[in-house]
């Protein structure tokens, strides 16, 4: 059987071959014919310029919108060094107080024309906080804030401030060359609480801290013991936690096991309050008729438990502008000296004067029958 013979193109009478070409997406030139302005402005626009009429801007914006024009980051990092992102370093934790300060930095950032690049650590190992730092800097970032809850990464940054603006959230950390601090006042909030206890009437004021490396925990506590010291009283019941409730529960048994139990107790954060009190109703104990509880973050939800929560508040969108605004400062400002937000007291209903009444001693779990 022959094969059948090959087919033949005529190049002159076979239809050209058109190569497929992808749309151009549109530029600046482009949004600047739309909206009736010169580039310069298109670009004023886009990189958030402060003086640029009302009326231009809409104009601008409303061409961007319809031409769906997305400016290049990358092209524009090349020309001018800045990548109009910061660079954020913070704790992968489920915790409050770290998710919360994340958010806060992204909205501020957001508001003043920066997006965010974020770097979340399961563990603060200084390796691998070096690396991103690096990671940054080699990206162009126009800062980097570094949300550090240990003592081990507060002088990592210190080489990179030559090249970008960094600001640490630490309360209490020595700075470091070059690098501005920022934090709310944990120590000062702490003294709050307890000050708020004394006032009640409570004379003998337990302590559970968080975990010995945060700085968190380190200004708490030393706030506990310093406003006890002031009022003369003793600061020996002291007892610590992992930030958890499950590990707030299990402080709060150990409290009752080796007895007597306080009148009050300060709890380092919201969530370990929450376990405490569960172990101090299983302990027979109320709260805040024989023991009262405060708290630390005001996390959300707090006002809603039974008892509501009293604690201290951490006022994190102020702490987010105060970096951002830290970082965005003019080349060759002063370097400022470690600033802090206020925290502020929210009194609600865990706490109450230490009035005990007949049926304490037969509440008692300690074994101690005698009121006090």
């Amino acid at each position: 059987m022959s094969a059948e013979p090959e087919a033949v193109v005529d190049p002159v009478t076979a239809p050209a071959v058109v190569p497929f070409q992808r749309a151009r997406p549109p530029d600046l030139y482009d949004v600047a014919r739309l909206a009736g302005v010169s580039h310069q402005t298109v670009s004023r626009v886009v990189n958030h310029h402060p003086h640029v009429r009302v009326s231009t801007r809409h104009k601008v914006m409303t061409a961007i919108a319809e031409l769906g024009y997305r400016s290049n980051a990358a092209a524009r990092t090349l020309v001018t060094r800045r990548s109009n992102t910061i660079g954020v370093i913070t704790s992968a934790a489920p915790l409050w107080g770290p998710i919360g300060t994340l958010v806060a930095l992204e909205r501020a950032a957001r508001d003043t024309g920066f997006g965010v690049n974020v770097a979340g650590m399961a563990s603060i190992d200084p390796a691998v906080v070096d690396a991103t730092l690096r990671r940054f800097v080699d990206q162009g970032v126009d800062g980097i804030v570094v949300v550090a809850p240990e003592a081990a990464v507060s002088h990592i940054a210190e080489p990179f401030v030559t090249d970008v603006p960094v600001v640490l959230v630490a309360a209490g950390a020595e700075p470091a060359v070059g690098v501005q601090i920022a934090a709310v006042d944990q120590e000062g909030g702490a003294r709050a609480a307890v000050r708020h206890l004394v006032d009640l009437g409570h004379r003998e004021i337990a302590h559970i801290s968080g975990p010995e490396p945060w700085f968190d925990a380190t200004a708490r506590l030393r706030g506990w013991r310093r406003e006890l010291s002031a009022h003369d009283l003793p600061a020996e019941v002291l007892l610590s936690g992992d930030w958890s409730s499950a590990s707030g529960y299990a402080a709060g048994a150990r409290l009752i096991r080796r007895g007597p139990v306080p009148t009050a107790v300060f709890v380092a954060n919201d969530l370990m309050a929450i376990g405490v009190i569960k172990a101090l109703r299983h302990g027979g104990l109320r709260v805040p008729q024989d023991v009262s509880v405060v708290g630390f973050d005001d996390m959300p939800g707090v006002d809603f438990l039974a008892p509501s929560l009293t604690t201290v508040r951490q006022d994190l969108d102020a702490l987010g502008r105060l970096c951002i605004d830290m970082l965005t400062r003019e080349p060759g400002s002063p370097t400022a000296a470690p600033t802090t937000v206020p925290a502020a007291l929210v009194v609600r209903g865990s706490t109450a004067g230490p009035v005990r009444d007949a049926g304490w001693a037969a509440r008692r779990p300690d074994g101690h029958t005698e009121p006090r």
